[in-house]
This record gives C-alpha cells, structure tokens and sequence, in this order.
C-alpha cells in the first residue's frame, strides 16, 4: 500500500509533503527518499502529523536514527486540521479512512497538488481516492479501488467515542 499511495502521488523531487498518520515512520522515509535524497540540490521535505504522542514519539526515535531527521519532521496534533505552519503542501498523504475528504486538508493542498486519502465506512467498505486539485475551488478525483484503513480520528475525520 505504501508503494501504490506513493505511485498515485506521483512524487518528485522537491515536493512538500504532509502526511497525516505517522505510525513507525516508514511511510515517511520512503517519501523522503524519493522527495528529498541526500544528493538532491532541489531538496524536498516531509512532514508527517500523528494524535497519538507515544505513536510520533515512536516515528521521531526510528526516523532520527536510521538518517531522516533532517528531511522530516515529526508533528503531534489533530491531522484531519492539517499542519498550517507549512502550507502549501504539492502533495498530501493520509493513512487512515475518512468519512469524508477534510476541508482543511483540500485548503492546504497547493494547485496542482496531489492528495490520496482512503474515503468510506469506520470499519466498512473504503476506497482510496486520489485528488488532483486543479483550481483553487476545484478538484479531479479518481478511485483507486477498495481499502482497508484504520479510522481518521479527528475533527475532521471520525470522532474518537464511536
């Protein structure tokens, strides 16, 4: 899956990444492998968000010491908000199924950025959609096929009591 998200964000050299979801971090290496190599001049950056501060402490410990600290940055907060502080992003990533695409997310994508995002049930039937934002208020989506994700929790995403 990891492969397959990246494919279908089309990443390059350079791109500005937000990845919502931080898990062990892995996700966020690969990105910065390909968006900012070590002998890139046009050095992208990734910065991977998670709500769960044991979870992005985990991230931060296995991304510093396997030589990715430099090219991503760790954030703990809501990911269904984004990460304002770094917008726009040329590509967004997200780890986890939304009911529906987050408003803050679709803001926070550059024109002509790319977003995959899983889409559907908590625990039913998701598809992984890909975004191409074309305009400032108008995007092209396409479905990838069936997922299976675990929630997006956030104001955004899904609440965390159901």
């Amino acid at each position: 899956m990891v492969i397959i998200m990246c494919e279908q964000l089309r990443l390059e050299e350079g791109n500005k990444v937000l990845e919502v979801g931080a898990g062990s971090g892995y996700h966020a290496a690969i990105c910065a492998e390909i968006v900012a190599p070590l002998s890139s001049k046009k050095r992208g950056y990734v910065y991977t968000i998670e709500r769960l501060r044991p979870l992005a402490d985990f991230a931060k410990e296995n991304l510093r010491r396997t030589g990715y600290a430099d090219r991503v940055m760790v954030i703990v907060g809501d990911g269904t908000l984004g990460y304002r502080d770094a917008m726009p992003y040329d590509r967004i990533l997200v780890t986890a199924a939304a009911p529906s695409v987050p408003d803050a997310l679709v803001q926070q994508l550059k024109v002509g950025g790319i977003m995959a995002i899983p889409i559907g049930g908590r625990y039913g039937w998701q598809e992984l959609i890909v975004i191409k934002k074309t305009k400032k208020n108008e995007l092209a989506t396409t479905s990838v096929g069936g997922v299976a994700f675990v929630p997006l929790i956030g104001k955004q995403g899904w609440s965390n009591e159901e």
